[in-house]
């Protein structure tokens, strides 16, 4: 164990001495960094009436500021004279910032107008990027087409753009003899900053030129610059206004109507069912710079459904948040080790599905109507970033108390007949999912010039047990420290995060996280964890450091250091997939910047880590090399491969002793046409092939967008796996003469997954569109060759499994029976694990913003799973259990209106 993690702990140190001594060495250099001088726009506020947002600049209110302009082009040739010119001019008032842009286009009949929906833009467009708390960090973006369709993002950690953020603005745009031009009218309450006489707040302007997929900015950014917020130019002239309070109650109703195939006797599937709900968001503008976001019996029923998936590994899959009020600010809630999975606060687990389970027996007449998910009773959170640099964040939310109801069959004849036999059951309600309380609460404080960031987060989970829910914590307290050092111009960067974990309960819920895939404190060769099964609490910790260069010249690297110890903790409130894991990792990057005659772009990557885990053993390590570019002809090409030599995993056989793959080789391939195009296409290729035939990984991809007319738009992607495995877990059986009494069965798999996603837009105007959503999955897999593990750690395949031999094993009656020792007597069974799932989901809306900020949706969703014939091919599978049976349709209609106070 010593020499392992010494291996991993002086790789990890060489490259930060490499990293420190390079940025150090470069510090005073000016090789790497370019020095771009600041731009100033200064305006003035008009007099006389406002202008009118028509996209035609003629009112008298724009003579009070002069035009801007002298654009320079950002993507592909940076700091080379754009195609077309662009000029701009920005006034004021005391409510509101107005903006005006010219686009020129010397062929105005050739300007892209495609249709797209809000924040979506297939066409020419312009953009205003504004840094109100001058923190060089974060911004608001507001963009508007030559079609006239808008788009808003919120911009945090100086360049992530999130376009979940929808605030009341108004523009249009108007084409004309010498291009385009554009209006905007935004209100001052939806931008934060301070107080002060004179505002100085951070601008960008920008414009897509999209014949030549052409980027032109007013303040040059150089290619090679760390960040976007940091380097935006100057607005200043904005005197003597005043921060607005945002207040803003949007009430909403909902009416919806179900209808399903209607089963016999059971009285909640009689073939319809109908509900109307109602309920309340509402922004309140607690300072300019802080807001709380309130909703009340919130209504998420226009959202996508989750795309299908199936997992054979035991873990949780892990789905994006789509309900708005949870996505919007949703970067400040962000303390994570991996990316945006592993996290102290995922969402969406706030009116998840219910965790436990009824009693009801059909043999006793019993039906129940189980609850798809938790109800919100309500929710509020707090949220924004002070002109002193502290960003501040807090939720709170409760969800009620969901039951199960269970009722007897409605056919008198059931209920006589059972009745007689004294087996009749009872009508009745159980606890499925109790009340709980989620807390969350996130502050982070700008240091050094806005060159460094400290912050914490705390969550706090609180449920209230009823006796049969004794299996959940009734107590999690999680939280987390991060921060960040950047320098040299933002271009070399070190980070770290601290995670705790402190869970509580009843001995049989901590007894059940310590069996977890994730923590397997069960495992039968860990000498560092057992189960114990009097504990009521598990206290875990986590973290992660990284070093590195993400800016200046060509040259990105870095590397970095994160563990999870076995007892952390975090799926109360926050995911985590996999605790017990020390991981190194380092990466390597070379950016080609500056076009050629043959390409526009491109870059080349290398990737390397390792994973230990706390007992010492020495798991994982992956290397791969991955690069795209994109011709000058603007297709695309994306190509990788890799190696893994050394594959040992923990979870494999669910408490089992520590597996061993055969080593694998992977490569992938993604090609593209011109995404300018009104048709273009991707083909993609994924394969993995491990030694030995161990197991082997195909997957086929084709994308095709299609835009026959500029209000109409069709995107279809289908997917296609193939993943035969000659070792696919499939039981553990009590054996007394095998090691650890126990016998782990695998099986060779031949599974298939089929999916198509199916996107249509239609915009009748900017306001009113109609999207259509739908997607068939299926999955199907057929085992043979079953056999039971001999030594799992073996580098030989056929040393690692025994087969078992046709004397040994018998199928009867829908199980797999052993006789091992071949005595005639039967000494285990395990059923048949074939499968062959079905899932159909579709949607199709229509939303109409008949106001800024007001809706109306109209909403068909359907939707159907289910299981087939495990020997039907998937297209039998897709007739079987999506054409040859009724699918569940939901109508739904809602209405909000958005009153501006």
């Amino acid at each position: 164990m010593q020499s392992i993690n010494q291996r991993a702990v002086i790789l990890f140190f060489v490259t930060c001495v490499f990293a420190f001594a390079k940025a150090y060495s470069q510090t005073d250099s000016t090789k790497t960094t370019t020095v771009v001088p600041k731009r100033t726009y200064t305006t003035n506020a008009y007099t006389g009436e406002a202008p009118t947002i028509d996209g035609i600049i003629n009112e008298d209110a724009w003579n009070a500021v002069e035009w801007a302009g002298d654009f320079v082009e950002n993507e592909p040739d940076e700091n080379t004279a754009p195609a077309q010119q662009t000029k701009f001019k920005i006034t004021y008032d005391q409510k509101y910032l107005y903006v005006a842009w010219r686009a020129y286009d010397t062929e105005p009949d050739k300007i892209e107008r495609r249709m797209g929906r809000r924040d979506d833009f297939p066409g020419d467009w312009v953009e205003i990027n504004i840094d109100s708390y001058n923190d060089d960090r974060s911004g608001f973006s507001f963009t508007i087409s030559a079609s006239g369709v808008k788009g808003d993002e919120f911009i945090s950690n100086n360049g992530n753009f999130d376009d979940s953020w929808n605030p009341i603005w108004y523009a249009a745009s108007h084409i004309d003899e010498e291009g385009w031009t554009a209006e905007a009218k935004i209100p001052l309450s939806q931008l934060k900053f301070g107080k002060a006489e004179e505002q100085v707040w951070g601008l960008q302007i920008n414009r897509l030129y999209f014949r030549n997929q052409e980027r032109d900015v007013w303040q040059r950014v150089p290619q090679d610059a760390n960040g976007w917020v940091s380097n935006f130019g100057e607005l200043r002239g904005l005197k003597n206004i005043e921060p607005q309070k945002q207040l803003e109650i949007q009430p909403f109703l909902v009416s919806q109507y179900d209808t399903f195939e209607a089963q016999a006797g059971n009285p909640f599937r009689d073939g319809d069912d109908f509900r109307l709900n109602g309920g309340i968001d509402a922004k309140i503008g607690i300072t300019n710079d802080l807001t709380l976001d309130l909703t009340v019996n919130p209504d998420f029923g226009q959202v996508d459904a989750d795309p299908g998936a199936i997992a054979l590994d035991g873990f949780e899959i892990f789905f994006q948040e789509r309900r708005p009020f949870f996505v919007e600010n949703a970067n400040i809630f962000r303390l994570g080790l991996n990316g945006s999975q592993d996290n102290l606060f995922f969402s969406r687990r706030i009116g998840r599905s219910p965790q436990g389970f009824s009693t009801a027996d059909g043999s006793k007449g019993e039906f129940e109507d189980f609850p798809i998910n938790s109800t919100i009773l309500g929710a509020a959170k707090f949220s924004g970033k002070t002109k002193d640099g502290w960003s501040i964040g807090a939720l709170q939310s409760i969800t009620a108390n969901e039951f199960a109801e269970i009722e007897l069959d409605d056919r008198e004849e059931v209920r006589d007949l059972l009745e007689q036999e004294g087996n009749l059951g009872e009508n009745r309600k159980e606890l499925v999912e109790p009340l709980t309380s989620y807390s969350v609460v996130r502050l982070q404080k700008d240091l050094n010039n806005r060159n460094s960031f400290v912050g914490g987060l705390v969550t706090y989970t609180d449920r209230t047990l009823d006796q049969n829910l004794s299996f959940l914590h009734d107590k999690a307290l999680t939280g987390g420290i991060d921060g960040q050092h950047t320098w040299q111009n933002r271009n070399y960067f070190i980070d770290g995060k601290f995670l705790f974990s402190n869970v509580r309960g009843s001995a049989e819920s901590i007894t059940r996280t310590q069996q977890s895939i994730r923590h397997l404190f069960n495992r039968v060769d860990a000498d560092h964890v057992e189960v114990d099964p009097t504990r009521t609490s598990l206290t875990g910790t986590g973290g992660r450091i990284a070093i590195g260069k993400d800016g200046g010249g060509n040259w990105r690297y870095g590397n970095s250091f994160a563990w999870r110890s076995p007892e952390l903790e975090l799926n109360d409130i926050g995911f985590l997939r996999q605790a017990d894991e020390i991981r190194q990792s380092a990466w390597l990057r070379y950016l080609f910047l500056k076009p050629t005659s043959w390409y526009r772009r491109a870059q080349v990557n290398f990737n390397q880590f390792t994973t230990f885990d706390f007992d010492g053993n020495y798991n994982r390590i992956q290397y791969d090399v991955q690069g795209n570019i994109n011709w000058k002809n603007n297709w695309f090409t994306e190509v990788g491969f890799g190696h893994k030599p050394r594959i040992f995993i923990n979870t494999f056989l669910r408490g089992g002793p520590r597996w061993r793959f055969s080593d694998e080789n992977f490569s992938f391939l993604f090609a593209g046409t011109d995404q300018r195009k009104k048709f273009s296409a991707v083909l993609g290729h994924v394969y993995s092939q491990a030694r030995e035939n161990n197991f082997q990984f195909k997957r086929y991809v084709v994308r095709f967008n299609w835009q026959p007319l500029d209000a109409l738009s069709l995107n279809l992607e289908t997917e296609y796996e193939k993943n035969p495995n000659k070792t696919q877990y499939v039981s553990q059986q009590a054996y007394a003469p095998a090691q650890f009494g126990a016998r782990y069965i695998t099986g060779e798999i031949d599974q298939e997954t089929l999916s198509t996603t199916l996107r249509v837009n239609y915009n009748i105007n900017p306001n009113l569109t109609i999207q259509y959503y739908a997607q068939p999955f299926i999955a199907k897999g057929t085992y043979t060759n079953f056999n039971y593990v001999a030594n799992s750690e073996a580098e030989r395949l056929s040393d690692r499994v025994t087969l078992f031999t046709d004397n040994q094993i018998d199928f009867q009656n829908g199980a797999y029976v052993v006789d091992e020792d071949e005595d005639g007597t039967a000494d285990y069974s395990f059923g048949d694990p074939d499968f062959n799932f079905v899932q159909f989901r579709s949607n199709l809306v229509m939303r109409w913003e008949y106001i800024p900020g007001s809706e109306l949706f109209l909403v068909w969703s359907q939707g159907i799973e289910g299981n087939s014939a495990s020997d039907a091919s998937l297209f039998e599978a897709a007739d079987q259990q999506i054409l040859g049976q009724q699918i569940r349709n939901t109508f739904l209609v809602k209405w909000t209106y958005r009153f501006v106070l």
